[in-house]
């Protein structure tokens, strides 16, 4: 069809007409949005009457308080130190686990679907039921902080690392399965170098993730800023708050552009 031609042509010309089962899905979806945003709760009026008391706390967090600029710094290094912990040990875990997920190297399909499911159930659980989980077994802190980021790398470590080792090349592992190489030799030979830049992104990613998930642990008493924040806002001390959401911003960017430029030398 010409360009002239195509110009001039009706919508049912330049559009397929949609099949039952595509305008089906499509009223669906439009039905979820509408029904979603029927229950938040949300209107107008109420972000107009919430700009008053949005603009009172921004107003009083300004300027910040720098008067426990020491003990923020010292709570921000815990955090940090949680979240390295607890990312490390995901990530150690997660390898042994991802080989067991992945197609063509898991030893059984049984083992296979299994490794998945607790790949998957650890990522589902959110990383706040599993610190909560963590304070009443081990107490507060940062132990229950690292466990709970381990838990939650694992989830999501293992399914990249997964996934990963099932897009290499596949050549070289049947190569030296013709010459009688053990399922070990195999992974370490051929799977694990080739998929080795995907390792290093996930992992640095990892830390990103779980530096910022930190933060939010210590809202439930996994030890870390986390704590200081939530007594900062429940004495209502928002000058306080605003230093410390300011020291974690700087952690994040910091460890977020590390992590960039790490990337781009390492892959």
């Amino acid at each position: 069809m010409s360009l002239t031609s195509d110009l001039h042509a009706g919508p049912g010309d330049r559009f397929a007409r949609p099949s039952a089962a595509a305008f089906t899905g499509g009223f669906l979806a439009l039905a979820l949005l509408i029904w979603s945003f029927s229950g938040s709760e949300l209107s107008a009026e109420k972000l107009i009457r919430g700009i008053p008391a949005m603009g009172n706390i921004i107003g009083r967090m300004f300027p910040p308080d720098l008067g426990r600029l020491d003990a923020i710094l010292a709570s921000l290094a815990s955090t940090f130190q949680m979240a390295v912990s607890g990312c490390v040990l995901g990530l150690v875990l997660s390898f042994p686990l991802a080989i067991l997920a992945a197609d063509g190297l898991s030893p059984h399909p049984v083992i296979r679907a299994l490794s998945r499911g607790l790949i998957a159930f650890f990522r589902t659980v959110p990383d706040l039921i599993w610190a909560l989980f963590f304070v009443i077994a081990v107490g507060l802190g940062p132990a229950a902080g690292v466990l709970a980021l381990m838990i939650d790398t694992i989830g999501y470590a293992g399914r990249f690392f997964a996934e990963a080792m099932e897009e290499t090349d596949k050549g070289p592992r049947e190569a030296l399965s013709t010459i009688g190489a053990s399922r070990t030799g195999l992974i370490f030979s051929a799977v694990v170098p080739n998929a080795t830049p995907s390792f290093i992104a996930t992992s640095l990613f990892c830390v990103e993730k779980a530096t910022r998930a930190s933060v939010v642990l210590g809202l439930v008493g996994a030890g870390g800023i986390g704590v200081e924040l939530k007594v900062a806002f429940d004495l209502f001390d928002y000058d306080t708050a605003l230093t410390i959401i300011l020291a974690v911003f700087a952690l994040v960017v910091l460890v977020e552009q590390v992590g960039g430029y790490l990337r781009r030398r390492i892959i």
